[in-house]
């Protein structure tokens, strides 16, 4: 944030000078260009982040489609108790940016540190989901070579819990303090790591076996590791614990504690009603058939590409509404939330229009050596279903950023009744109905449009209602 692009990446002390934009105690301007400035370096992290995920259904599509489709299926499943992990964790970043606008820099650390417990022993927990991989596949009900795929791949990553949210508590620090060049150095760590492990374990390379969809979950947990232990000993630098007590915050605050998980449980649990929605959509799709399963997935790994930097920009949204709000200035965070709304509607739409005129532009890459027969039907699905996503393409850019805009002033309870109410009755059982009535594989689609626009609606309405202007997550200052 406030960082010159030459800053991000070259070396982490170039980093220092970003406080100046959003200095303790002072409100940064409500401008395009202090949002941009914050929100670029989040999204090229984003951005890094869809390349490592993108990279890898690349890789996996050249070994067959059904490993392709087993890692996204995996994946989502896995995210289902990820999110509780990953979100909470992460929004230590509204905490450290109210306690900067509230002038309050020294309380900064120990937010921190109660992420970081949190991650650690979730973590551990997360190892407990290892032994039931092959049951919980089996549940899955999908093709009985895609269920091995599944649970191999699943296992692996029941060891990317721990490292991950470590990353994601860190990645909160740096950002909200206007470190995020830190945040895309960790972003290109992981990419550089899981990629060049991809490459060696998956095919084989340089006299390692070729594990396939198991080399690619080691390689992911390597990657998040490698970033945990960067980012860890960046976060002990000198500088931070002169100025967040970063060093001393380490000391247990049930308070500080009681109240990170206040507001981020209910922050991951909307997340977590999101995913398990969409996890449910991804196996009825799966129900279809194979063609239809790897459509889906593959819609979703391409939208990822649009839709993983408009995350950056609603982070940098959150950051600001929470810094504003800390100093006290909602006009600045309201006028802040519409600039980051009209940016992403404009990216939005042109993405949208893209993937109605240019489709194949998408397809090329993930086609490798299946045979015409197996992709043929796959990418005619696909076209197809990126018309669905094209048409809520605006709708996904006005829910994402007052999704983050409430998160950031800690309305985070009506963020998750929100999804509590419309996932399921809007988009999963309608989908359900229209596979057990053969109603036809598009309609499912049909009912993701009409739940991204009702969820864009609902948060839209809220933040009107200006609730969200007298919220804040943390304690008042003693005088």
């Amino acid at each position: 944030m406030g960082l010159e692009p030459s800053a991000s990446t070259t070396s982490p002390e170039g980093t220092d000078s970003a406080p100046e934009l959003l200095a303790a105690g002072s409100a940064p301007p409500a401008d395009l260009r202090t949002l941009m400035k914050v929100a670029w370096p989040l999204i090229v992290s984003g951005s890094l982040t869809t390349i490592q995920i993108t990279v890898d259904r690349i890789f996996l599509s050249h070994v067959n489609a059904d490993v392709a489709s087993a890692s996204t299926a995996s994946m989502s499943i896995l995210w289902l108790p990820f999110s509780i992990l990953f979100f909470t964790a992460g929004y230590v970043a509204t905490f450290v940016s109210q306690y900067s606008g509230a002038g309050r820099p020294h309380r900064v650390g120990a937010a921190v540190w109660h992420a970081l417990y949190f991650s650690i022993a979730g973590g551990i927990l997360f190892l407990g989901m290892h032994p039931f991989a092959d049951d919980l596949f089996a549940a899955v009900g999908h093709s009985p070579h895609l269920q091995v795929l599944e649970a191999d791949f699943f296992r692996c990553l029941c060891w990317y819990g721990l490292p991950a949210s470590i990353v994601a508590a860190l990645n909160g620090f740096f950002s909200a303090r206007g470190q995020s060049g830190t945040v895309v150095l960790l972003s290109a760590i992981t990419l550089a790591v899981t990629i060049g492990l991809d490459y060696v374990l998956i095919f084989g390379h340089f006299g390692f076996p070729a594990l396939g969809i198991i080399g690619a979950g080691w390689a992911t947990v390597a990657g998040a590791a490698t970033a945990a232990i960067v980012g860890f000993v960046l976060f002990l630098r000198p500088r931070y614990r002169e100025l967040y007590a970063s060093h001393t915050g380490w000391r247990f605050d049930p308070d500080l504690f009681w109240r990170l998980l206040r507001y981020g449980i209910p922050n991951a649990v909307q997340w977590m009603l999101d995913i398990s929605a969409f996890n449910a959509f991804i196996v009825l799709a799966g129900w279809f058939g194979d063609a239809e399963l790897a459509a889906t997935g593959l819609a979703i790994t391409i939208n990822h590409l649009a839709f993983i930097p408009m995350f950056g920009l609603a982070q940098a949204v959150a950051i600001l509404v929470g810094t504003n709000l800390g100093v006290n200035n909602p006009h600045g965070a309201e006028r802040v939330s519409y600039l980051g709304m009209r940016v992403a509607a404009v990216y939005m739409v042109l993405i949208g229009l893209l993937y109605v005129l240019f489709p194949s532009v998408f397809l090329f890459p993930f086609q490798g050596d299946n045979e015409a027969a197996l992709w043929t039907p796959i990418a005619d699905r696909t076209r197809v279903v990126l018309w669905f996503v094209a048409a809520f393409a605006f709708f996904d850019a006005v829910n994402i950023v007052f999704n983050f805009a409430l998160r950031g002033a800690g309305d985070t309870v009506f963020v998750s009744l929100v999804s509590l109410s419309l996932a399921w009755p809007v988009m999963v059982i309608p989908s359900y109905l229209a596979y057990r009535y053969e109603w036809g594989f598009y309609w499912t689609w049909v009912f993701v449009t009409v739940y991204v626009m009702a969820q864009a609606t609902c948060f839209y309405v809220r933040f009107r209602g200006g609730k969200w202007r007298s919220m804040r997550v943390i304690e008042p200052a003693v005088i």
